[in-house]
Formats: structure tokens, C-alpha cells, sequence
């Protein structure tokens, strides 16, 4: 299988964004706030926006299951307080669950949490404890910096988000480690706060010694992890100053990449670099980079490409990175491709 592990229902209806601007409006002035029972959604609706864009795209480019969350740009922790989050990402959960009922064989979800800057952690149990036992989430997207480019929270080793991990570990699903728009005027969304976001979430987990007290906890790094895999001797350098295990020992049973990289020269560093185990393919189509290259002439985040054209990549460890190494990290995946014989 081509699993694909980094989706976002970034072509939801319109009526989704027209509520959630309804629901700012409502921030400032509360006789606007809409109800989560105003969004009306239909089954067709959705069917609409899937299978003429991801799925149409997934069946071009020849994949077959992606894990789907809500869109990261409008997840906007920073907007209001956390009982605006709460709502918000309800809403959005329940409609990226809606799709994997509809297209069960190609999708299954990921959770969103409604965090919202200096709210304890704790108060995101109760969404994460529904999207997994009622939903089928075998995964959940966390944000290190809720405030949205100011980075106000503690780092991701800080005891502060134990609670988290302690789920986490309990219901053996990975995090993927992904901020959301950016309100800092420094900071572009995607090509920037993403990119910076991934680099800090992993010298975070340089400095600290969070696997010790959580052996079996699991983050995934998107966009092929930013910086780490290019400046990886700087990374094992400051491991090696601030007296760590190597890397390999340090943080590789538990961090892991994905190959949103958008050339060839990109994807072939972080195979070269990254050892394949801790690779996991992706691609978050019709996400952040839906041009077409003009050196190729096919759409940057058609990664699947790049896969196949590698000249370092043996088709085991292709197949590694296609499917192998995602059943491993995603134990919930795993299991519900085996109950359909998969």
C-alpha cells in the first residue's frame, strides 16, 4: 500500500470557513456567536469536495489511504479562548471522521486538539478520548505553539504537556507535531512558522530527556523534519556539547519525518542523511505548495515522484517508507487495515 500520513481537509465546504468567520464575529460581539448545530454539512457536500480534489489526485498519483485532519492553517489556536478551540475543532473532527465513514478505504483520522495559549493541556482529554474511542483516530496533530508565532508555552519536553503524552502512550498513537497559521508579521505561515516549528520541536528534543520517562511515546516531524535533516552534524555536535546519547540512541526509537519536501534534490538528502526506518511517506496534497514545478513539469507535492526516482532506494526500502514504517508508528492504523484483511 501507499499510505500516505499527512492529510489535511483543506478543501472542506465553504460553509465550514463561513461559520468559522461567523464565529470569530462572535468573539467580539456574542449575540453573533453561531451554534456548532448551525453548520449544516451534507453527506453530498462532502462527497463533492473529496473525490474531486484528494481523491481524485490519490488515484492519479497512486496512493491509497491518507490519514486525514483538520486543515492546520484554520486549527488558529491563538482566536479567541479555549471554549472557542473546544468548539471549533469538535466541528472540525467530526468532519474529517464523516469522510473516513464515506471513504473508509481511503480515509482514517487524525485529531486536531483545542488548545488555546496558557490553558492547560488537560482540558484537550476529553476531544482526544472521543476521537479515538468513538472515531477511530489513530493519531493526533500538536501544536507547540498555540499562540500562534510567539511561542509562549513551554517546550515540548516540559512537564506541562505530561498529560498529553500520558494519552499518548496509553492509546499508543503518535503526534504529529504541526503549528498553525502564523499571526506574527515575521513569521509566513508555511514557508516560515512551519519550517522554524519543525526545527525547534526537535532541538527541543535534543536538549531534553523526554523519552526516558516516556520510552514509548512517538512524534512524527513533518515537512521532512525543516532544518534537522540538512544541518544534521550541527545537531549531532550539540548533542555531543550538551553530553546526550548519540542521536540514534537519543531521539530515533520515537522521532520520525515525513517526505514533504517538494524536489528531488530535498527527498534525496533525507534519505541519504535520515536513516529509512524513521521515514514515513507523505505528501499533504492540495496543501501548502499546489503549484506546478515549471523544471518538471508536475506539481511540487506530487512526492511520490521523488520516491520513485530515487537512485539510493532499495524497493524494500521503498516499501518501507510507502507502508512498512507507518503500520509500525501508527499501531491503530496497523490494526484497522488488519481487521479489513489488509
Amino acid at each position: 500500500m501507499i499510505i500516505d500520513i499527512h492529510g489535511h481537509y483543506t478543501t472542506a465546504p465553504a460553509a465550514l470557513g463561513d461559520w468559522r468567520n461567523a464565529q470569530i464575529a462572535g468573539i467580539v460581539d456574542p449575540a453573533r456567536m453561531p451554534k456548532a448545530a448551525d453548520l449544516r454539512i451534507g453527506d453530498d457536500d462532502i462527497r463533492e469536495t473529496i473525490e474531486n480534489n484528494q481523491l481524485k489526485l490519490m488515484r492519479a498519483r497512486g496512493s491509497d489511504l491518507t490519514i486525514f485532519s483538520p486543515r492546520a492553517s484554520f486549527m488558529a489556536h491563538h482566536i479567541g479562548d479555549f471554549q472557542v478551540s473546544s468548539t471549533w475543532a469538535a466541528i472540525c473532527n467530526e468532519l474529517c471522521y464523516r469522510v473516513s465513514q464515506l471513504f473508509p478505504a481511503h480515509f482514517i483520522p487524525a485529531a486536531m486538539l483545542p488548545q488555546s495559549p496558557g490553558v492547560d493541556p488537560r482540558t484537550c482529554i476529553p476531544e482526544l478520548v472521543k476521537c479515538v474511542e468513538q472515531y477511530g483516530n489513530v493519531a493526533i496533530n500538536l501544536n507547540p505553539d498555540p499562540s500562534g508565532g510567539h511561542w509562549k508555552e513551554p517546550p515540548l519536553t516540559d512537564r506541562h504537556w505530561y498529560p498529553i503524552y500520558e494519552r499518548m502512550v496509553e492509546y499508543d498513537i503518535p503526534a504529529m507535531v504541526h503549528v498553525s497559521t502564523s499571526c506574527n508579521a515575521c513569521f509566513h505561515t508555511t514557508g516560515a512558522h512551519y519550517i522554524n516549528a519543525d526545527t525547534t520541536a526537535f532541538m527541543q528534543l535534543v536538549q531534553g530527556d523526554l523519552f526516558k520517562d516516556f520510552p514509548t511515546l512517538k512524534f512524527v516531524i513533518p515537512h521532512g523534519g525543516g532544518a534537522a535533516p540538512y544541518h544534521w552534524g550541527r545537531y549531532r555536535g550539540l548533542a555531543q556539547e550538551l553530553k546526550k546519547p548519540l542521536l540514534s540512541e537519543h531521539l530515533l526509537n520515537n522521532v520520525f519525518f515525513d517526505t514533504c519536501v517538494y524536489h528531488q534534490p530535498g527527498i534525496d538528502l533525507l534519505t541519504r542523511v535520515i536513516p529509512v526506518e524513521n521515514i514515513l511517506f507523505a505528501s499533504e496534497m492540495i496543501g501548502a505548495v499546489r503549484g506546478i514545478d515549471p523544471e518538471t513539469g508536475f506539481n511540487y507535492d506530487d512526492t511520490k515522484r521523488y520516491i520513485e526516482a530515487s537512485k539510493q532506494l532499495s524497493a524494500a526500502q521503498k516499501h518501507a517508507i510507502y507502508e512498512g514504517n507507518a503500520r509500525r508508528v501508527y499501531p491503530r492504523l496497523d490494526a484497522a487495515l488488519k481487521t479489513r484483511g489488509l
